[in-house]
């Protein structure tokens, strides 16, 4: 005769079956959203660019492209330390084992305090963007491209400020609970998904911003 299944081996399959976690499913449709929020305001650049190429050139032609190149390379490597701690996370070590291999020291929390001095960096390297842009004369109210401008990289700025908040929130959690467990490596993961996003987000802003003329 086959093997009959019963209720116990029944429940015990539903078990075993690997379901994906609410909190990542839900953080990834809610990307989706911002996803159309930011095609919007990319629509605005090249609608502008269309229209008003000769403003588009006067204006472009004030951007420091070298010096948001290098704010650029520093998020993109924030991108790197995000996600090395993750894997650390992942290894439920939230803090420096002496004792791993050399590149598996460093828990998550060394990892998010780099990760957060990056995007910080990277936030106030705008900020004296804009005050140099200010003095040369492109105030967000000097015509229609500066206020595009603010508007796409201020509200893309925001969004790395709430990911540096969250990257808090996730050190805080980890010195607050006594054992390193599955919740909290989830919430690590979550946060990262989100900060590879305005990586991303930021790479292509800067392509369409800095680069095409």
């Amino acid at each position: 005769m086959g093997d009959v299944t019963t209720p116990a081996t029944y429940n015990q399959a539903l078990r075993t079956v690997k379901r994906p976690d609410p909190v990542a499913v839900g953080t990834i449709v809610w990307l989706g959203s911002e996803v159309m929020f930011f095609a919007g305001l990319f629509a605005i650049y090249f609608t502008l660019r269309s229209t008003s190429p000769g403003l588009w050139a006067e204006m472009t032609a004030k951007l420091n492209v070298p010096y948001a190149f290098v704010n650029t390379i520093i998020l993109v490597l924030s991108s790197v330390t995000c996600q090395l701690g993750v894997f650390a996370a992942e290894r439920f070590q939230p803090y420096t084992n002496k004792s791993n291999k050399r590149w598996q020291r460093w828990g998550m929390v060394p990892w998010f305090y780099l990760t957060f001095i990056m995007g910080a960096i990277f936030v106030s390297g705008q900020v004296w963007e804009y005050a140099q842009l200010v003095t040369e004369g492109m105030p967000i109210t000097a015509n229609s491209y500066a206020s595009a401008f603010y508007l796409t990289t201020g509200f893309h700025a925001l969004h790395v400020t709430g990911g540096l908040i969250a990257f808090l929130l996730v050190i805080g959690r980890a010195y607050a609970v006594k054992n390193f467990g599955r919740k909290e490596m989830t919430t690590s993961i979550v946060v990262s998904y989100y900060w590879h996003f305005v990586d991303v987000v930021w790479i292509a802003l800067f392509a369409v911003i800095y680069f095409i003329k």
